[in-house]
């Protein structure tokens, strides 16, 4: 329940999550804004059940949650933020030049997206705009995403190249996403076949020079 004294943005103090895995960045961010006088962190945590957790206890205002948590990722997060703490709205920290991650952000219907190096204004900002339900969302990454929207792959094929990427196997593909072996081989045969490629190494490359992953 928010005082009485109201700042131009509609509170008195912010309540902030922050969801990070990498301790210098974690308190990086805590140190950025403690210099704000309308925004609290009050908690930080470095995974996706922790921020599930510390929401439902402490009923953040906003949370900042990075791209890549150890249990998940911060797509899936705001997801269930969104389902669990409907008065807490997502802010996914990610890289400037992953209009991929944008195109997630949105279909995450997280508040926006925020730049690992973003200026500290920026941050804050942020903060105080996605508190009032406004988007967030750099135009620089924005063009980017536009373009990366003409990607031909599934949301179902995005995920197994994104874990073919990331060097997995056939077998630890089905595995993460609950599939058949022959089924993933199916999806990355469409891949190759969508995107023009010669093989699985080709099509990754394909994908990640077009930002879709």
């Amino acid at each position: 329940m928010h005082s009485a004294a109201e700042s131009r943005w509609g509170y008195d103090v912010i309540r902030t999550l922050i969801a990070e895995q990498t301790c210098v960045i974690r308190a990086g961010l805590v140190a950025l804004l403690s210099g704000a006088c309308d925004i609290e962190v009050v908690a930080e945590v470095r995974s996706c059940a922790q921020a599930l957790c510390a929401a439902r206890d402490l009923c953040p205002d906003v949370a900042i949650l990075a791209a890549s948590l150890p249990d998940t990722d911060g797509y899936a997060t705001a997801r269930a933020l969104r389902a669990q703490s409907p008065g807490c709205r997502s802010l996914i920290l990610g890289d400037q030049g992953d209009p991929a991650g944008l195109l997630r952000t949105v279909d995450a219907q997280a508040a926006g997206f925020v730049p690992q190096n973003a200026a500290p204004e920026f941050i804050a900002e942020a903060i105080r705009y996605a508190a009032t339900g406004r988007k967030v969302i750099d135009p620089d990454l924005a063009f980017a995403a536009l373009n990366a929207a003409k990607n031909p792959l599934t949301s179902r094929e995005l995920d197994a190249l994104r874990l073919a990427a990331a060097g997995a196997t056939t077998a630890e593909i089905a595995g993460d996403l609950y599939l058949a072996a022959g089924t993933v081989r199916n999806y990355l045969s469409r891949i190759i076949a969508k995107t023009g490629a010669r093989n699985r190494v080709d099509a990754i490359r394909i994908a990640a020079d077009a930002g879709w992953i």
